[in-house]
């Protein structure tokens, strides 16, 4: 299990904050579509064996969540349907610190949109609790059935736990862990650990923000368990709840949460507090084009870096030679609407080079080459998402007989559904 939960740990802590957003909603069209796809996959696959190195859950997961991201400048692309072009007729928004403030155009397209300025003062945050660090292999805890109370909002939960002879801290620290993210209360729990190598229960609100009429998001307590309740020192807040502060064009607001509209056309999603007044309006036709290029772009090199990244630790180099071949065959047609490729097999975009390319008469080749590029690239990395243990180093044990296949959608790879048991 101390694999997986390394593996866990490393998703968390690095992709974790896009957990959620409004980009990674999907139709059950497209999930169907997905679990077909590794089913397929997965007919002809032989069994293998994988050489079990400390990074290799990094490895899959940094493929998986790379693949996503291109997946999702792909999709940014296509809104408006399988061209390109037609990028030119949809209306996008635009920030001056994009680090600061993503803007969407959430209006119809008929609506008069002005533009306007926000600052952003501080960011609207959750409620943490943070426990009491425990040595993972002490016994602080008796044998015993427990429980404790949570009040979250307008709502009362009863939470029983069991202590078995023999436990350690870690076993039950992650026991409440497992407790309390299973419960779809509103919250999100999770150990963390000190210089000392002690554990601690952390436990944090989803929601953010607080009303003028409450004291706290939620609260933890237990008049029968106290002792054991004050040993994880769970019901200690660490950082009480706090609205988003902001001026708009200049006028003072509060909000309870980081995202919200502005006159029903602007949907804003706080990220960082700004560096004075962040300008917001629409793109004009070849600013939304270049940025949704360069948005494409970026998620390619993000996959080139993974490449490189474990093509001396795997002495593979089958990632890197697959994404990269994508731009090498189209190196001509792709410099003539500005895209480059530097040493390593990134491409930059020059937005001048583009707008010409656009606007002097060789349009329609221009999208044709983009549109060229999109398709590669999204079936790049619908295959390296589906399955990103094709990408390891690996013996193949055993061939499936060609003319009987079964369907078990998880076995040509742990991590194609992100699936894992080291103990099989």
């Amino acid at each position: 299990m101390s694999r997986i939960d390394t593996a866990y740990n490393y998703f968390m802590t690095t992709y974790g904050d896009n957990i959620g957003s409004r980009y990674e909603s999907h139709k059950k069209s497209e999930l169907r579509d997905t679990y077909n796809k590794i089913i397929k996959a997965n007919k002809e696959s032989p069994l293998y064996k994988i050489e079990d190195t400390s990074d290799l859950g990094q490895f899959a997961i940094d493929i998986k969540e790379h693949a996503n991201a291109m997946s999702l400048s792909v999709s940014n692309l296509s809104s408006g349907g399988d061209d390109i072009s037609t990028i030119l007729n949809k209306r996008m928004a635009h920030s001056s610190q994009p680090d600061s403030v993503d803007v969407l155009y959430v209006g119809d397209n008929t609506e008069e949109a002005e533009e306007f300025t926000i600052e952003v003062d501080s960011l609207a945050k959750p409620q943490i609790n943070i426990g009491n660090f425990l040595e993972p292999t002490g016994h602080d805890f008796q044998e015993g059935q427990y429980s404790f109370d949570l009040d979250i909002r307008s709502h009362s939960y009863e939470f029983q736990f069991n202590v078995n002879r023999g436990e350690t801290n870690f076993m039950v620290q992650n026991k409440i862990v497992r407790l309390l993210n299973t419960s779809n209360v509103g919250l999100s729990a999770r150990l963390i650990t000190n210089s000392k190598g002690e554990n601690a229960v952390e436990i944090s609100s989803k929601s953010t923000g607080i009303s003028e009429n409450e004291d706290y998001l939620f609260k933890i307590s237990s008049n029968i368990a106290w002792r054991e309740l004050n040993t994880l020192g769970i019901d200690k807040v660490s950082q009480p709840p706090s609205n988003s502060n902001f001026k708009l064009n200049g006028v003072e607001h509060q909000s309870l949460s980081n995202t919200f509209t502005v006159n029903k056309i602007y949907e804003l999603a706080l990220l960082a507090p700004s560096k004075g007044n962040v300008r917001v309006g629409l793109m004009n036709d070849t600013e939304a084009l270049s940025d949704g290029v360069s948005q494409l772009l970026n998620s390619y090199n993000g996959m080139i870096d993974v490449g490189l990244k474990y093509t001396g630790s795997h002495q593979n180099r089958a990632l890197f030679n697959e994404i990269s071949a994508i731009a090498k065959g189209m190196a001509g047609s792709l410099a003539v609407v500005g895209i480059t490729a530097d040493a390593l097999g990134h491409l930059s975009l020059d937005s001048t080079t583009l707008s010409d390319a656009i606007n002097n008469g060789s349009r329609e080749q221009a999208f044709a080459t983009l549109n060229q590029l999109k398709a590669a690239i999204s079936t790049a990395a619908t295959k390296a998402s589906i399955n990103p243990m094709a990408y390891m180093d690996k013996a193949v044990v055993e061939y499936k007989n060609p003319g009987k296949t079964l369907t078990a959608p998880y076995a040509t790879s742990a991590y194609s559904g992100m699936m894992m048991n080291y103990g099989l």
